[in-house]
């Protein structure tokens, strides 16, 4: 009997109770699943989090799914699996032919698309190693899903993880509330503006030295935060 392989999964798909239904299905089948319904969001999110496979609607707004295909594959190799309407011989190759690893067409039974899934997971060629993200002290394992400071390890709750992973990728990079709260979709279900506030509150705990005058998680006044290496941990 095969193992199933399990992964982190995007499903980028504007239709909400069709990506609901989608990300049932895959978690069901022992998979992570993020959700975004807007192309540009779907790039962003392959690009921080680096999942295994895209489930990927053509018709998306901001980006249609065409384009985002084209840019995932200008510098990635995520396994894409198309979704669309259209369903003329001439869509689907065109899909294919700028990179789609497979394609279903509306409507579509989620056991056939879960079963697409596992026959593309166990057809990949091994992933490259994802690097881990340092800033300063602090080092986030986006594999491992472990974080430590200064050597030592900090357990994070996943919506404190996500948020440092965030911030983490771009360094000194400030982010508003609601660019993290579009980034982190997926990580906590109940996140929110105060959400936010209070993952920060919690992190300064951990990785501060002192919580009063953080050095590293940095509130810019009237914009949002950033994650600095600090002026004791600059060349």
């Amino acid at each position: 009997m095969i193992a199933p392989v399990s992964a982190l999964i995007l499903v980028a798909e504007d239709d909400e109770n069709q990506a609901e239904l989608i990300r049932r299905y895959l978690e069901q089948d022992h998979h992570r699943v993020l959700v975004v319904h807007d192309g540009r969001d779907a790039l962003d999110v392959v690009r921080i989090h680096q999942p295994a496979l895209v489930v990927l609607d053509l018709m998306l707004p901001g980006l249609g799914g065409l384009d985002v295909c084209r840019a995932l594959r200008a510098d990635s190799d995520v396994l894409v699996l198309m979704l669309t309407a259209r369903s003329t011989e001439d869509d689907l190759l065109h899909g294919l032919g700028i990179g789609a690893d497979d394609y279903m067409t509306k409507p579509f039974s989620p056991r056939e698309l879960v079963a697409r899934v596992r026959t593309l997971l166990r057809r990949r060629p091994a992933a490259r190693p994802v690097p881990s993200l340092r800033v300063g002290p602090i080092v986030v394992d986006p594999v491992r899903h472990e974080v430590t400071v200064r050597g030592e390890p900090i357990v994070c709750t996943p919506g404190e993880f996500g948020l440092l992973e965030v911030l983490a990728s771009q360094v000194d990079r400030v982010f508003t509330r609601e660019q993290l709260l579009e980034r982190m979709h997926g990580f906590d279900s109940f996140l929110t503006a105060r959400t936010i506030d209070t993952h920060v509150k919690n992190l300064r705990r951990k990785i501060e030295t002192n919580t009063r005058t953080p050095e590293h998680l940095v509130t810019v006044y009237g914009i949002g935060y950033k994650l600095t290496a600090g002026r004791r941990d600059a060349p």
